[in-house]
């Protein structure tokens, strides 16, 4: 299968996007899985940055106290090609305190939106079959609909992204430690 298939075929349009990957010693069938029962809030460094990340959300008052922290659970699950990828899908405005996300009722409800002000962000995670095992990429690419939001979106993505990265990357290594956990308890 062509790496991010998937996602090609549910975010075609795109201004930013951002890759990593990582070679696992595991098979394809156990990796996506792996990736489901990880939660990067778990990681100290992640939970960190998006602490300092909604700082100013919980300051001003535009983040409720009661409202949980950023993470995984956010994204909505789009489509998954069995083994191989899987899509999750966030809507919103990032760039605001409060983050402006928008509901997403599923894969027709994100491919069909198209609202000025309002990015699309498209979590891909990709498994190949390689020598050492799989290498299990992860893109994140957003969409925004007009000059507008785009202009808007840009000094955050150039703020955002060294971290976002670091993000993705711990997640990758959050992962390995998954699987290598699931083959301790075989």
């Amino acid at each position: 299968m062509e790496r991010f298939a998937l996602a090609e075929r549910v975010l075609p349009s795109y201004q930013y996007v951002e890759t990593h990957s990582r070679v696992l010693p595991a098979a394809s069938g156990s990796v996506l899985d792996a990736v489901q029962r990880i939660a990067p809030a778990d990681d100290r460094w992640a939970r960190r940055f998006m602490a300092l990340r909604e700082l100013p959300g919980r300051l001003s008052g535009a983040l409720p106290e009661n409202r949980p922290p950023f993470g995984m659970h956010s994204f909505t699950p789009l489509a998954r090609d069995g083994e191989s990828e899987m899509v999750l899908g966030l809507a919103g405005a990032f760039w605001r305190a409060d983050f402006g996300l928008r509901e997403i009722g599923g894969l027709e409800d994100f491919i069909a939106l198209n609202e000025p002000g309002v990015a699309r962000l498209l979590l891909s995670f990709h498994c190949e079959i390689v020598a050492e095992g799989v290498r299990l990429s992860t893109q994140t690419r957003v969409h925004c609909p007009d000059v507008a939001t785009r202009l808007r979106f840009a000094p955050y993505w150039y703020l955002i992204r060294p971290v976002s990265g670091l993000i993705r990357r711990r997640m990758l290594r959050q992962v390995e430690r998954e699987l290598r956990r699931g083959a301790a308890m075989a």
